[in-house]
C-alpha cells in the first residue's frame, strides 16, 4: 500500500496485527522503510508511548489516549489552522528527526489530498550525504514539491560572506531563508523547533511573528490562551509555526517508534572516523579535517541532531535500534543541541540573538 493510499483509507492510527507488521504490508510513515534492524518488534497500537501518561474516560468502554495521541492531535490542529489562515505557507524540512515527524504529521493532516504547501530545505552545502539522500528519497516517494534554498547561492550572489571551506555555515542560513521567503511570498513557515531544545525556544510561542525584516521580538509575542491562535499579519510580516513546541526529544523518539517513521541512518549507532574538538566528536569529512595535535578515532557513534557537518557533533553510542535509542534518550540529562551543536556555544544568548536576526 502506498503512502497516499494509507492516508486515504484511515482516519486514525490502525491497530498493529500480531505479526508485528502494520496492516497493508507498509509502514504508517513514508513509503520507504528503514532497515529491519532499526525497528523493534511492534508492541501494539500504543508502542513505546504506552509508558507515558494515559487519560481515560469515566466510561470504561471508551478508548484510552496516551500523551502521544494528545501531542499528535494538537500538532495536526496547528497545521490545519496555519493552512486555513495563511495564503502561502511552506513546511521547513531539513531531513532531521523533527522535520521527519513534522512531515509525517502533515501527511496525516491532509491526505488523501496533496499537501497545501511546498517543502523547503535551506541547504548549507555542508550536509551529511546520508541526510541529503534521505531528503530526496522521501520527497520523491510522497510526490510533493521540494524547494531547495542554497547557502552557496547566497555566497555566490554576494548576499553573505564566504566563511571558508572548513568553517560552519549554520549562521548563514538566516539570509538564505529570508531571501527564499521573499522570493516565493511565503507568509507562514511550519518548522520542527521544540521548546525543550534551548532557552530562547522555550519562551517562543507556537506562532512566532516576524517583522518585515524577519526579526523576532520576544516582547511583542501574542497571547495563546486556551490554545487560541491569532494569525493576522500586517503588510510585510510573516510568522513561523511550531507544531512540535510542546514535544520533548523523548516524545519525538517514542512517536517515531510508534509510527515507524524512517530516518537517516546516522541517527543509529555506526562506526565513523571522528576527531574530538572543543568537547565534541566531529565526523571527519571534506569539511572537517584533523588539525595539528588531533587524533582520528574510529568510534561507535550516532547523531542526536543533524545540521552543518562542521558544527554538529556525534555522541558515543551502541544504540542501533529504536528501542535502544528511546532507552538512551530516557536517561539523558543534556539536550541534543546542548550536547552536540557548536553553533549554540558562542554565548549564553546565541540562539536568541540569531532568532532576532531571522533564524529558524
Amino acid at each position: 500500500m502506498s503512502t497516499t493510499e494509507f492516508y486515504a483509507s484511515t482516519q486514525s492510527r490502525p491497530s498493529a496485527p500480531s505479526s508485528g507488521r502494520p496492516a497493508g504490508g507498509g509502514g504508517t510513515g513514508f513509503a520507504h522503510s528503514t532497515p529491519a534492524a532499526t525497528h523493534p518488534a511492534d508492541p501494539g497500537p500504543r508502542g513505546p508511548g504506552a509508558t507515558g501518561r494515559r487519560f481515560s474516560s469515566p466510561d470504561r468502554d471508551a478508548p484510552l489516549f496516551d500523551h502521544l495521541d494528545l501531542l499528535e492531535s494538537h500538532a495536526i490542529f496547528i497545521m490545519r489552522e496555519v493552512a486555513a489562515e495563511s495564503e502561502r505557507p511552506v513546511l521547513l524540512f531539513s531531513g532531521g528527526k523533527d522535520s521527519a515527524v513534522l512531515l509525517h504529521l502533515a501527511l496525516k493532516a491532509f491526505r488523501p489530498g496533496g499537501l497545501p504547501f511546498p517543502v523547503l530545505h535551506v541547504d548549507t552545502g555542508h550536509n551529511f550525504p546520508e541526510v541529503i539522500e534521505y531528503r530526496d528519497k522521501t520527497i520523491a516517494e510522497i510526490g510533493e514539491r521540494l524547494i531547495v534554498a542554497s547557502v552557496q547561492d547566497s555566497i555566490d550572489g554576494g548576499r553573505v560572506a564566504d566563511p571558508g571551506p572548513n568553517a560552519m555555515r549554520n549562521r548563514l542560513q538566516t539570509t538564505t531563508l529570508l531571501d527564499a521567503i521573499a522570493e516565493h511570498g511565503f507568509d507562514a513557515c511550519l518548522g520542527g523547533a521544540r521548546r525543550d531544545e534551548d532557552k530562547a525556544r522555550a519562551k517562543e510561542r507556537v506562532l512566532s511573528f516576524r517583522d518585515a525584516f524577519g526579526q523576532w521580538d520576544p516582547k511583542r509575542q501574542r497571547p495563546e490562551l486556551w490554545q487560541l491562535y491569532q494569525a493576522g499579519l500586517r503588510p510585510g510580516e510573516h510568522f513561523r509555526a511550531f507544531p512540535l513546541s510542546d514535544w520533548t526529544e523523548l516524545d519525538v523518539w517514542q512517536y517515531i517508534a510508534r509510527e515507524r517513521i524512517p530516518l537517516p541512518s546516522i541517527y543509529y549507532a555506526h562506526r565513523r572516523a571522528v576527531v574530538e574538538r572543543d568537547g565534541m566528536l566531529l565526523a571527519v569529512s571534506q569539511w572537517v579535517e584533523p588539525r595539528a595535535g588531533e587524533t582520528v578515532e574510529d568510534a561507535m557513534v550516532r547523531f542526536r541532531t543533524v545540521g552543518d557537518a562542521t558544527c554538529t557533533g556525534a555522541v558515543r553510542s551502541t544504540a542501533t535500534t529504536l528501542d535502544e535509542v528511546v532507552a538512551e534518550i530516557a536517561v539523558s540529562r543534556i539536550s541534543e543541541r546542548g550536547a552536540t551543536r557548536a553553533d549554540d556555544k558562542f554565548s549564553e544568548t546565541s540562539m536568541e540573538d540569531r532568532k532576532r536576526e531571522g533564524y529558524f
